[in-house]
């Protein structure tokens, strides 16, 4: 890959790819830059080197090399599978790539198994086609690159807001107005750095979230809610409607102790239907997640008959 420098106000070279290059994280162009995988007119680029208008950069992406004994034998749900990528059906609990404290047993662990090794190298060694994440315990559709070009053009979906994503979540309270678009910043919370937060710009980074209940039950003062995300921040869904005072059950970080959580025993977030183009073929696809059986209460609620065929 190769860029000529067109324009710049003389920013660092991580910065400029970073702005630029929407499937590098400006971590993983660091990374690459420090393994001499990038160059300024040919030579080997320096994480602070200043980028002038004329340059020429060079970025070559390295092939995933899997880590030594780190592909598992881990059951996946696949819901689609092809040369270019595929679709997991991701149960809850389950974590996406290795991290500290999860080392291995990860979404990741079990693709690099499944597809002996060919997934993108884009995400480098931790995070071998990993286009997008959900939350450990969030379940429902992912979808992994396994080629570099798949990566690049799922990542650009991803970024240009052209890949539909709907979510099914059941909330402690039930958010007013029924049905509404939440757009707000969503950033680091100020004091607990564990968490997200909606915060005022310019912090944090633009969240757009479209809701709308399909069912309330009085009784329990809960609701199961149509989310359809515009964007994709960190935890986005489960800040949004904490927001409208209405967290998700089962929610560890946002939540609050509830009989439904108790119940359920989980986060009440599944990612329902995942609608994007063919990163080759440009036919545009659609994919649904089974609704796993806690939600199965909410379903028999009137007004959820066109769900309920899908549990």
């Amino acid at each position: 890959m190769e860029i000529q420098v067109e324009d710049s106000s003389g920013e660092r070279i991580d910065a400029f790819l970073a702005a630029r290059l929407s499937e590098l994280s400006r971590s993983r162009i660091q990374t690459l830059i420090r393994e001499q995988y990038i160059q300024i007119n040919g030579h080997p680029a320096k994480p602070r080197d200043a980028v002038k208008l004329g340059d020429r950069i060079t970025i070559v992406i390295p092939e995933a090399v899997p880590l030594q004994n780190e592909a598992q034998d881990i059951p996946l749900d696949i819901l689609f599978e092809d040369d270019d990528f595929v679709v997991i059906n991701k149960a809850h609990g389950i974590v996406v790539h290795p991290a500290p404290g999860n080392p291995d047993g990860t979404l990741v662990n079990a693709l690099l198994h499944h597809c002996k090794g060919k997934l993108s190298g884009i995400g480098g060694v931790e995070r071998p086609g990993i286009v997008h994440r959900l939350d450990k315990d969030t379940s429902g559709c992912i979808v992994v690159a396994k080629s570099d070009v798949a990566h690049q053009s799922l990542v650009s979906q991803f970024s240009g807001r052209t890949m539909d994503k709907l979510y099914l979540a059941v909330t402690q309270g039930i958010p007013k107005p029924a049905k509404d678009t939440i757009f707000t910043h969503i950033g680091r919370h100020p004091v607990n750095r564990q968490k997200m937060a909606v915060v005022n710009p310019p912090g944090g980074k633009t969240a757009i979230t479209d809701y709308e209940i399909l069912a309330a039950d009085a009784a329990s003062l809960t609701a199961l809610v149509l989310c359809h995300l515009h964007t994709g921040r960190t935890h986005q869904i489960r800040v949004h409607l904490h927001h409208r005072g209405a967290p998700l059950v089962g929610d560890p970080i946002y939540g609050k102790p509830s009989r439904s959580a108790e119940q359920t025993g989980r986060l009440m977030l599944h990612a329902w239907r995942l609608t994007l183009d063919h990163p080759v073929t440009g036919k545009r696809l659609r994919f649904e997640a089974p609704i796993p059986r806690e939600y199965q209460p909410w379903l028999e609620l009137p007004g959820c008959g066109k769900l309920s065929g899908e549990a």
